[in-house]
């Protein structure tokens, strides 16, 4: 016979048609529910065996040791372990220790991933969502648990939980609007898929300041590309119709850097002939020629946010039900790729 699975606070909250965060307030005694309630909750928690984060409880007391969970997509992406130096620059800090894990941009690793940390009871978890996530019960199920979770970059819609991204929508919004000033008209763009919030609010930057000035976005100038193998072989077609692009905005700066080797390749002087921008400014935008105009996404600057929140949650300095949102201001870097 299988072990009965624990019960989740979002089973008790259903059981007392009440809110999960009603439920996580009378277990830890909250004055804000009545005495009568904060009772009942509790008596039934015990009765059917309920097993809060005991990791986060305990922290409160420095009883044990203080581990973070962190979720990267791709070890391999500056920006990435930008941010993962920042996580680990602000939990050092503050007395913890990060165990960190590669999703390789795999949904079902991402969940065994999830399951693993729990298992190891990390007091809180920071993650991006790897590409093809589409459903979010492992985030809905760590939150039920009493698990501090926040995401940062890539954020998961389907949850209501804490985040940190940057301002995408304004980074590429000034980088094409910086493109139309310099006299570029047909301006390529090069995204991530739109199952992603990134993807959707650079690529509606991009739409809103090309329609400020007066000019329409054009399908046949549209491509899904975010990687510089990609970006080498769909160049070649953009660059050679009749009324080819005189400027790219790409997702990031290695697709920038695929569409900048390409356009060389090919005879065209950049940035006389054709305009490149990317969105990133890591250390492979100063490392081309010419060098790569770019939004800096401050990468760094993320993943001290995010380990700010994750720690204030799990120390009691925040609320384990107030969904704190944070957004780091991006700005443009003028360099050589554009005029």
């Amino acid at each position: 016979m299988k072990d009965k699975l624990p019960i989740t606070m979002k089973d008790i909250a259903r059981e007392f048609g009440t809110s999960v965060a009603t439920v996580s307030r009378a277990l830890s005694d909250n004055p804000r529910i009545s005495a009568k309630r904060r009772e009942e909750i509790q008596r039934y928690a015990a009765e059917h065996n309920f097993c809060p984060n005991l990791i986060a409880g305990s922290l409160r007391n420095n009883k044990i040791m203080k581990v973070i969970g962190v979720i990267i997509p791709e070890f391999t992406h500056y920006y990435f372990s930008s941010i993962l130096s920042g996580i680990e620059q602000y939990a050092s800090a503050h007395g913890y220790r990060l165990m960190v894990a590669q999703s390789n941009e795999s949904y079902e690793r991402e969940v065994e991933i999830c399951k693993s940390f729990y298992k190891s009871q990390v007091c809180g978890i920071i993650v991006s969502q790897a590409k093809d996530t589409a459903r979010y019960e492992h985030f809905q199920d760590l939150i039920d648990k009493g698990v501090p979770l926040v995401f940062y970059d890539r954020i998961c819609t389907g949850v209501d939980c804490c985040r940190v991204v940057v301002d995408d929508y304004f980074g590429a919004f000034s980088a094409v609007t910086h493109l139309i000033n310099t006299g570029c008209r047909r301006i390529a763009f090069y995204g991530s898929s739109m199952k992603l919030e990134i993807s959707k609010n650079r690529y509606n930057g991009y739409c809103d300041a090309l329609l400020k000035q007066g000019l329409k976005p054009d399908e046949r100038y549209l491509r899904y590309c975010d990687n510089r193998i990609d970006a080498e072989e769909i160049t070649p077609e953009l660059l050679l119709m009749e009324e080819a692009p005189d400027a790219f905005f790409a997702v990031n700066d290695d697709t920038a850097i695929g569409i900048l080797y390409t356009a060389k390749r090919m005879g065209f002087r950049v940035p006389s002939d054709v305009s490149i921008c990317g969105f990133t400014n890591g250390e492979r935008a100063i490392a081309c020629d010419p060098m790569l105009t770019t939004v800096e996404q401050r990468g760094v600057k993320v993943g001290e946010e995010a380990a700010s929140i994750l720690i204030g949650q799990v120390e009691g300095d925040i609320p384990m039900d107030k969904v704190e949102k944070r957004v780091v201001r991006t700005r443009l870097i003028l360099r050589g790729t554009t005029r």
